[in-house]
């Protein structure tokens, strides 16, 4: 056993690693999901996989949300859990890769600066740094949100959720995404008001196509 597993023994030791779903006391912090759930999450399957809004040419989920994965999700984004980005971001990458042509550039939708100071992160920034390492694309900033407006999630009508969204976002440097293929990543899907109104503006931008991967669909 060399040093740096020695130092990770340690860790798990003094802070065993759990499930990201159950958090079920994991052997060690090479795995981020249990056995059990593994068999039990509510994957997508078939036409599930993917979801369908407006200005991308095709977007895919790997969950639903709902269960274990809608808990998880809650954790990670409100309570502190930013590190499940890790696990999540693996299972994005592998329904990328089996679904989606593979980009040229990827980016994210932004939280705004009020909301990323109460969390003390953006949830889509670490999901997307995550796939981008796990596919070897390159990740940059496209966005900015220049309004803080109502929660999505506390919005039950279709286009009341597409008003809500419409032009809180700009382009902050078209450069990296003129003429390329770009994915968008975010973490839940509903009824795709924000990851289309963000898809409207990348092209706006001059992206030849935008695509998008979120972890969980409603």
């Amino acid at each position: 056993m060399n040093l740096k597993d020695i130092k990770q023994w340690v860790v798990d030791l003094l802070f065993p690693p759990k499930c990201v779903f159950c958090r079920r006391i994991m052997p060690d912090s090479r795995s981020y999901v249990c056995s059990r759930c593994q068999k039990e999450l509510p994957f997508t399957t078939g036409r599930d996989v993917f979801v369908e809004g407006e200005f991308f040419d095709k977007g895919v989920a790997p969950f639903f949300y709902r269960d274990k994965v809608r808990e998880s999700v809650l954790r990670f984004k409100f309570y502190g859990m930013y590190y499940y980005s890790e696990a999540f971001g693996s299972y994005m990458a592998d329904c990328i890769s089996e679904h989606i042509e593979l980009p040229d550039i990827i980016t994210w939708v932004p939280v705004s600066k009020q909301r990323k100071r109460e969390r003390g992160y953006d949830q889509a920034y670490l999901l997307a740094e995550s796939v981008s390492e796990k596919l070897e694309i390159p990740l940059a900033l496209s966005l900015k949100k220049t309004v803080h407006n109502t929660t999505q999630s506390t919005i039950k009508d279709k286009e009341a959720r597409k008003a809500n969204v419409l032009g809180v976002y700009e382009i902050t440097d078209p450069e990296p995404f003129i003429g390329k293929r770009v994915l968008l990543i975010d973490d839940v899907f509903t009824t795709g008001a924000t990851v289309s109104e963000c898809s409207r503006m990348l092209l706006t931008a001059g992206a030849e196509n935008v695509s998008c991967a979120v972890f969980a669909r409603r």
